[in-house]
């Protein structure tokens, strides 16, 4: 329905009542007359609401256009349209080109590693419920990575330890190699083929721990202190 159809009713039923003056009685013409009333009625109706629905509009893309769009940067974490099935899916803005006024966006899809072209209109933020989600795999990554971390460094002290012991373990074995030639061309070394230094002497009066033990102290013989005798001289 438009205002053409409406005026179309409104002619014709002036029409009905100037005929329904000549003949009052006529009930066909007083049933067309409350039909087109009617009609008139529901047009009016919906032209208003019409009316209603395109200044609404009108008023929704004024602010659309006053409202500045968002300052997407190389990096940013957003949702993006596919134009391949026209959904929209969680993606990063890989670069940033064109003018100010006419940006275009290259994003890729989370999960893909192809790249798409895409216009303003064509991304938005990110729904908080997926924040969230992003937020708390996050952590759980991060905590897997703290349990990794100290798994290798434990194993790092194990293979330290191991390693140490591998070298005192070639170095008693270098002495002892060192111990047995010396034995073969006579020199003794005390802890070498049984013999220990705290090995209990034969001698009963011997001490544990003391080379030589058992054998008596050396001889010092004690120098006496020399005395002046002053010479006297008979002619005096």
């Amino acid at each position: 329905m438009d205002r053409t159809d409406l005026e179309t009713y409104q002619v014709q039923l002036s029409q009905v009542e100037d005929a329904l003056q000549a003949e009052p009685d006529n009930a066909e013409l007083a049933s067309l007359r409350t039909e087109l009333q009617e009609l008139i009625s529901l047009t009016e109706t919906a032209l208003a609401q019409a009316a209603g629905a395109a200044s609404l509009k009108v008023e929704s893309s004024r602010k659309a256009a006053s409202t500045p769009a968002l300052a997407w940067s190389a990096g940013d974490e957003c949702m993006a349209k596919y134009s391949a099935d026209g959904g929209w899916y969680p993606a990063r803005i890989t670069s940033v080109a064109g003018s100010e006024q006419n940006r275009v966006y290259t994003v890729m899809f989370k999960g893909y590693d192809s790249t798409e072209q895409a216009k303003p209109s064509d991304l938005k933020p990110l729904p908080a419920s997926y924040a969230s989600t992003v937020s708390a795999t996050k952590r759980k990554h991060e905590t897997d990575e703290e349990k990794e971390r100290k798994k290798k460094k434990n194993e790092k002290k194990l293979e330290t330890r191991a390693a140490k012991a591998k070298e005192q373990n070639q170095k008693q074995a270098t002495w002892q190699k060192f111990a047995k030639k010396s034995e073969k061309k006579g020199v003794h070394i005390a802890g070498v083929s049984g013999t220990s230094i705290f090995k209990t002497p034969d001698n009963p009066l011997g001490k544990v721990g003391v080379t030589g033990s058992g054998k008596g102290m050396t001889h010092v013989s004690q120098q006496s202190k020399h005395k002046f005798t002053p010479t006297v001289d008979d002619n005096t």
